[in-house]
């Protein structure tokens, strides 16, 4: 009964692909073309304003409340699995559509009062979705048609049941009335504090004022963006923007700003946060105990690929242990450029160093300047280009249609076939541009999944990716670096995971697979952007669209990036001993310091924290990927892997055939089959570590 949303988000005006407003599609000529497939399209109303989100949410409350009633009034000897476990999850999918919305909308909206509403409406429909799972009469009529089925359910129904039955057990549902009353009420709590703890995290704001001589070595380009010159000699930089504090951490030769600049970044949110932190994993423990298991972790995980924590804990300890050469082997090359630039032999990296003399070596060792090669990525020809191998390797068309509503004015609507067939398959949005009161990282989100409906149609999926790209400036377009097309890339792989779903329920559509798995396809397509063949189709100089990226800089990016990973990976690493040692078996009674926890992980696997600081309390992977942040590293072994299949093939990473194989076996299943035979369908083999490791340069 959880709403399953993801994050990423993108953004593109039709103008900017060469698109004639006058020649996009209608919504209803897509609705038209679905019809002869029993598919039906369909666009999210967005409520607007704090009067429609209580509508929106009311409605919502009351509609699903009703559902249930129904499951539980029914003649014991009348039920069937339609009327049962197919209503239940129908009622969970139609909540979760509004929670979609309203979510959404508390994301992107402009309206500072719409937000507000949006974020109490989600607080009050999470503790409502809570409490639907707390139906002794649902779970009544649930169990007795579980007892009396005695032939095989056909396709997806069994894995249904399943795991609603599962779900059920994992609430606590089979305790004594008493012991999973004050489960509910915990579970409840936490929901709020959760909410509390991400909202506080978007709402910080840390802006520090430096004059030019402080940001030297900065990009200028960079120093006379909107925003950034506020003064004769001031340059406001933003902490909490992740491309603005990045900027400067990786460019500015100033030390005392990079140390000022990452002690703000890991102050961030601090005193509002550690407390609510404390509680949360506090709570979270407790839950965990009442359900009988050992720790937090144990819990979540338990429907994961790694089973337990402590497989999860191992597998990152493993690396650490076996990438601890390679660290050490990239940080002592650090430190000799730290040693030359400041003259003093004892100088050693610290924490607000290493993106800086990361960015140093890459520019002194292999003649990279990672700023100088934005000319080479335009957001718009970047987009374009990964539209066309999408929809070439896929079997796609993407067009562009006129949206029926739009928050903000760049906002495009796209429409995505089958190619051959000529079958719609869903709705993309894209929000790519930063802008006040907006999500401030990048994501997908999954505001309607696709399902099979009660008529026999299809309803094909909407999503919309929200991202925070740098936008267009003193007369250039948005440029991107190669980070920065990594991620679009591997955002939009989340798109392609959601809108090519076959699976019929709704628990199992799209991205609904388990944490540890999700980002593996997205991770996967990452490798698309380092080879020479895929990115000579769009990577091209802005000014010149005849200039490639040379190839002898494009094997120095590789030879580069195998040169950093130990300490891209120690960072990672830590990220996920950190939340496991959070969420791990904890003395009852005992208060939490999730400070103290968390900067020793940090300070232990990759750099000593600022001293005063908490990353912590800004981390908000703590919220939704608690006890799962591991899964990054565990799918990214997966996405080695996989990726190896495109590799060995005929036609690269250009292959229409693996394509195929990826989408017939792994996006549209999603998690209608455990995910293991997916990807072994689409290996064609038993999975294997080693690609894993040697990129990583382990033995």
């Amino acid at each position: 009964m959880k709403n399953r949303l993801l994050s990423c988000l993108a953004f593109v005006s039709s103008c900017s692909l060469g698109l004639a407003a006058a020649s996009l599609k209608t919504l209803e000529e897509f609705q038209k073309a679905a019809q002869p497939f029993r598919s039906e399209i369909r666009v999210p109303t967005f409520p607007t304003s704090p009067a429609l989100i209580e509508a929106d949410k009311t409605a919502a409350m009351a509609t699903g409340n009703g559902a249930l009633d129904a499951i539980a009034r029914q003649d014991p000897a009348r039920l069937t699995f339609e009327s049962t476990f197919g209503a239940l999850d129908n009622l969970s999918y139609e909540a979760g559509l509004a929670a979609g919305r309203i979510e959404f909308v508390q994301q992107s909206s402009t309206s500072r009062e719409a937000r507000d509403a949006a974020e109490n409406a989600m607080k009050e429909l999470q503790q409502w979705f809570v409490g639907t799972q707390y139906r002794d009469d649902v779970y009544t009529a649930l169990k007795a048609f579980a007892a009396k089925w005695k032939p095989p359910l056909p396709g997806e129904d069994a894995r249904l049941l399943s795991e609603i039955m599962r779900d059920y057990r994992r609430a606590g549902m089979d305790l004594p009335v008493a012991e999973r009353k004050v489960i509910e009420e915990l579970r409840k709590q936490l929901t709020t504090l959760e909410t509390d703890f991400s909202t506080n995290i978007v709402k910080t704001k840390h802006p520090m004022v430096f004059s030019k001589a402080e940001l030297a070595g900065v990009p200028e380009s960079f120093l006379s963006s909107p925003g950034i010159k506020t003064g004769d000699d001031a340059y406001t930089i933003l902490v909490n923007v992740t491309g603005q504090r990045q900027m400067v951490q990786s460019n500015c030769s100033v030390e005392d700003t990079r140390r000022r600049i990452t002690a703000a970044e890991y102050a961030l949110a601090k005193d509002i946060n550690i407390p609510l932190l404390n509680k949360i994993v506090a709570l979270r423990g407790e839950i965990a105990r009442k359900l009988g298991y050992a720790s937090w972790d144990d819990y979540k995980i338990e429907v994961k690929m790694a089973k337990n924590g402590a497989t999860a804990r191992a597998f990152l300890e493993d690396l650490v242990k076996g990438i601890q050469p390679k660290f050490d082997a990239e940080v002592k090359e650090l430190q000799a450029l730290k040693v030359a630039e400041t003259k003093n032999p004892q100088a050693k990296i610290e924490l607000w160093d290493w993106r800086y003399f990361q960015s140093r070596f890459l520019k002194e060792k292999y003649t990279i300047d990672t700023e100088a090669l934005r000319v080479y990525f335009p957001y718009d020809r970047v987009l374009q280009g990964m539209f066309t191998l999408y929809q070439s390797i896929f079997g796609l068309k993407f067009e562009e249609i006129a949206a029926p509503y739009k928050w903000v004015d760049d906002v495009a609507l796209w429409a995505v076939s089958d190619a051959r067939t000529g079958e719609p398959m869903g709705l993309f949005y894209l929000d790519m541009f930063p802008r006040e009161g907006k999500y401030n990282h990048f994501a997908h989100f999954g505001i309607q999944q696709g399902k099979r409906l009660a008529n026999g149609n299809y309803l094909r999926p909407t999503v919309a990716l929200l991202c925070n790209f740098p936008p267009p400036a003193n007369g250039a377009p948005s440029l991107l670096n190669h980070r920065e097309v990594e991620t679009l890339f591997h955002e939009f792989g989340h798109c392609m995971h959601s809108l090519l779903t076959r699976a019929n329920r709704a628990q199992f559509s799209g991205t609904s697979v388990p944490g540890d798995f999700v980002e593996a396809p997205s991770q996967m397509l990452e490798n698309w952007t380092n080879d020479k063949g895929v990115l000579d189709t769009f990577a091209a100089d802005y000014r010149d669209p005849s200039k490639k990226i040379p190839a002898e800089i494009l094997g120095k990016m590789k030879e580069a990036e195998i040169a950093g990973i130990g300490v891209f990976y120690r960072r990672q690493l830590a990220f996920g001993l950190l939340d496991l040692a959070l969420h791990g078996p904890h003395q009852a009674g005992q208060p939490m310091d999730s400070l103290t926890v968390s900067n020793k992980i940090l300070s232990d696997v990759f750099f000593p924290v600022p001293e005063g600081t908490a990353f912590a309390a800004f981390f908000g992977h703590l919220m939704g990927y608690d006890g799962g942040y591991y899964g990054y590293a565990w799918a990214d072994a997966i996405a080695a892997d996989m990726a190896t299949v495109f590799e060995k093939s005929k036609g690269g990473y250009f292959d229409k055939d693996v394509g195929a194989r990826l989408r017939d076996e792994v996006y549209a299943p999603g998690n209608s089959r455990d995910v293991t035979e997916s990807i072994e369908k689409f290996l064609g083999r038993k999975q294997s570590n080693a690609p894993f490791l040697k990129k990583l340069g382990v033995n």
